[in-house]
């Protein structure tokens, strides 16, 4: 199978879209590229008292619209083309559900799964240290990603606000709701995707209490699996997948006792009442809707044609490559892209920046009535994107979010 570098596939992406715009050289030029990349290593002192030494990121790939904004990954693998396209992708995402941010990605290499709490806490205290004066509620805003939580959020706003000696709540988003967090944040990913769902059974007929499927059991997709029923009146879920397995219940699973299961084992093995399957079947069942919730590229033009589900709605970020969009696209699949998909987490990120701004919080139901206003708004106007350029979903959704930051840099005249 070919590899696949995703800063390279988000460039591709770019690139259409540009060419489709008519947009000049250096307008593309400088939307293909991070504004600002900057390269940390951070010495840490671990609990056995020697000193280790992390490698760290901090990218910011456009903030013509506004201060850059996304999350902060822990990984052991993490590479700055990682970083790089990831924080391209969260420009478009802020740009397609009109939020007035741009587009940012951190991370640090190592393994969280091997460090103590301490460690933890030292590693993300380090962090801030390096990019603090890059970072600000005006000029970019970090949050939770892999392997990072609520608390780390918790510990870098904590050193964020030590080294500047003042109150700045909003510097973080996706905190815990004691220190300026906000209602409706831990769903908020699910929830739009499952609102953008919703969209898309009414526009093409589609029973949304029907059967669907998840590859990829973590927060994104257990919070899915529970809004799907609960927000589209039913549903079965009939195949599930995690990073050690795959289960198939033609009947439907219980979904809070395999959400329960899950939380209580750490994976849905050995779940009673179900078939295991190989990971790569959830992909091609013949389901109502697909959620890809796990890695990128997960669907290429190798296994395309084996996707079967009506509705394929991207909670991960890149898991369709450019060649497998084609193919899904002319196969009649109606595709609803990541950046539309999973904008919730950041939409309702901007809702909690806005709020502390104003020391001033909303309830959770006006937080949900918000994401759903954005939400149903985004979708169809990539929906009259791809009546207009007779283009695919992702195309259609890159031509709106490229076409309104290439507007902010000409306004601001940068090109």
């Amino acid at each position: 199978m070919e590899s696949y570098n995703s800063f390279n596939v988000t460039q591709q992406q770019v690139s259409e879209a540009a060419r489709i715009l008519k947009l000049d050289q250096a307008t593309t030029e400088l939307l293909l590229w991070p504004q600002r990349e900057y390269k940390f290593v951070l010495p840490v002192r671990m609990d056995n008292g020697k000193v280790n030494v992390f490698h760290a990121y901090r990218i910011q790939h456009n903030y013509a619209r506004g201060p850059a904004k996304g999350g902060i990954r822990f990984h052991p693998d993490e590479t700055v083309d990682t970083i790089r396209a990831l924080a391209s992708w969260m420009t478009w995402k802020t740009a397609v559900v009109d939020l007035p941010l741009g587009g940012g990605k951190g991370g640090v290499c190592c393994d969280p799964k091997i460090l103590s709490e301490y460690e933890l806490e030292s590693i993300s205290r380090a962090y801030v240290r390096a990019v603090a004066h890059l970072i600000g509620i005006d000029k970019d805003v970090p949050a939770p990603d892999v392997y990072t939580n609520p608390q780390t959020m918790a510990w870098m706003m904590d050193e964020y606000e030590t080294i500047m000696n003042r109150h700045h709540p909003g510097v973080m988003t996706d905190k815990p709701q004691q220190i300026g967090g906000t209602e409706g944040r831990r769903d908020a990913t699910a929830r739009g995707g499952v609102i953008a769902v919703r969209e898309a059974c009414r526009l093409h007929d589609v029973d949304p209490a029907g059967t669907f499927a998840i590859q990829g059991f973590g927060n994104a997709g257990q919070r899915a699996a529970l809004l799907h029923q609960e927000l589209l009146g039913g549903g079965r879920l009939v195949a599930v997948s995690d990073s050690r397995g795959a289960l198939y219940n033609p009947d439907g699973f219980n979904v809070k006792d395999l959400v329960t299961h899950k939380l209580r084992t750490g994976t849905i093995s050995d779940f009673p009442d179900a078939k295991s399957i190989k990971q790569s079947e959830v992909l091609a069942l013949d389901v109502d809707v697909l959620y890809p919730a796990a890695l990128e590229n997960s669907i290429t033009e190798d296994n395309a044609n084996n996707v079967q589900a009506r509705i394929v709605c991207e909670l991960a970020n890149g898991p369709t490559t450019p060649g497998a969009d084609r193919v899904l696209h002319k196969k009649g699949v109606h595709v609803i892209p990541d950046i539309l998909a999973s904008a919730g987490g950041v939409t309702v990120s901007y809702f909690e920046m806005v709020q502390d701004s104003y020391s001033f919080f909303w309830t959770e139901e006006s937080i949900h009535e918000h994401l759903d206003s954005k939400i149903t708004k985004a979708y169809h106007t990539v929906q009259d994107s791809i009546k207009e350029k007779q283009v695919h979903p992702r195309l259609a959704a890159m031509l709106v979010g490229v076409a309104r930051v290439a507007e902010a840099c000409k306004l601001r005249g940068w090109v």
